[in-house]
C-alpha cells in the first residue's frame, strides 16, 4: 500500500472512530469479545497480508512474464483511469456483494452481517477468503501494475471514505435531510454514493418494516450501481435493528469458522457455516 494511501485511510478511519468514541458509540455497542476478535483481525488481514500479498504477487508475475506492459498505460489522463477503476474494482464488488447473497457464496461474507451493530469496526468485517478472491482487488492490482498508480491512491482513498462513513455508528447524512436545500442536494447524493441510511438498510435484522434492504443496496462506493440494475431501496430511514436472524435463534457462531470457513466449520445447528451447509441468510 502506497504511505501517502495509508496515511489518508488511516486518518479517514481514526476520524470517524474518534466521533464514535466522543459520543460514546465504539465501546458501547453491545459487541462481544469474539466480535473484537473478528472486527480486528480481518482489518489487520486484509491490509497487511491478503491486500499486499495480491498486489506483489501481480507485479512479480508481470514483470516476469510482461515486462514490457509495465506502467504501458500511465499515458491515459487521470479522469480516464479513475473511470476505468469505477468499472474495473467498485462495479465488480458491487456484483462480488450481490452474489455473496446467494446461496453458495453466503457462508463467506456472513461475518459482515452477523455484527448487531453498525461502527467503522465492521468495514473490514468478512471471511478471510471473501476477499482473497475479490476480482476488484486482483484486477485493481493489475491496473496499478498497469500504470494506474497514481490515480489509484485518490481512488481508493474516496471510496474507503464513502465506505467508512456508510458503516460508522453516527450516520452524516441524518441531520442533513432535515434542510429543504441540502435535502435537494441529498437527492443526488444518496443516488450517487453509499450513504448511511441507504447502507444501514442493507445491515437490517429484518425487510418486514420496509426500511431493510439486505437483498438489495449492494454499493460499496457508488451506490450509483444499485439504481443502475434495480436494487437500490432509499428510504431515509434507519432500521431499528441490524444483525441476522439466525444467530438470535441459535446462538451466535464461533469467530474462527466465520472467519476461516470452509477450512474451519461451525459446530452450531442450523448453520450456514457447518459440515451440512443450511443457507440461513
Amino acid at each position: 500500500m502506497n504511505p501517502l494511501q495509508l496515511i489518508a485511510i488511516t486518518a479517514i478511519y481514526l476520524g470517524f472512530a474518534l466521533v464514535e468514541i466522543v459520543t460514546g458509540r465504539f465501546n458501547n455497542l453491545g459487541a462481544s469479545k469474539d466480535d473484537w476478535k473478528i472486527d480486528g483481525a480481518m482489518l489487520l488481514m486484509l491490509l497487511t497480508l491478503i491486500q499486499p500479498s495480491i498486489v506483489i504477487a501481480i507485479n512479480f508475475l508481470g514483470m516476469h512474464f510482461f515486462p514490457l506492459q509495465h506502467n504501458a498505460y500511465s499515458y491515459l489522463p487521470a479522469w480516464g483511469m479513475f473511470l476505468i477503476l469505477l468499472v474495473a474494482d467498485d462495479m465488480t464488488q458491487y456484483w462480488w456483494h450481490r452474489l455473496s447473497h446467494t446461496s453458495w457464496m453466503w457462508p463467506f461474507h456472513r461475518a459482515h452481517h452477523s455484527a448487531a451493530y453498525m461502527s467503522i469496526r465492521v468495514v473490514y468485517r468478512n471471511n478471510f477468503f471473501y476477499y482473497a478472491a475479490m476480482p476488484g482487488i486482483w484486477i485493481s492490482s493489475i491496473l496499478i501494475y498497469l500504470g494506474f498508480g497514481n490515480v489509484y491512491v485518490v481512488y481508493v482513498v474516496l471510496k474507503m471514505a464513502v465506505i467508512i462513513g456508510a458503516h460508522s455508528a453516527n450516520p452524516w447524512d441524518k441531520s442533513l435531510y432535515q434542510f429543504p436545500v441540502i435535502k435537494h442536494l441529498m437527492w443526488i447524493v444518496e443516488r450517487t454514493i453509499s450513504t448511511p441510511a441507504t447502507h444501514y438498510a442493507h445491515h437490517a435484522l429484518t425487510m418486514e418494516d420496509g426500511i431493510g434492504h439486505y437483498r438489495g443496496n449492494y454499493g460499496n462506493f457508488l451506490f450509483f450501481w444499485d439504481v443502475l440494475f434495480g436494487t437500490a431501496l432509499i428510504t431515509h430511514h434507519y432500521p431499528p435493528k441490524v444483525g441476522l436472524q439466525d444467530d438470535l435463534q441459535f446462538g451466535k457462531e464461533n469467530w474462527l469458522a466465520e472467519l476461516f470457513y470452509p477450512i474451519l466449520k461451525s459446530k452450531r445447528s442450523h448453520s450456514a457455516l457447518g459440515k451440512e451447509k443450511v443457507i440461513v441468510e
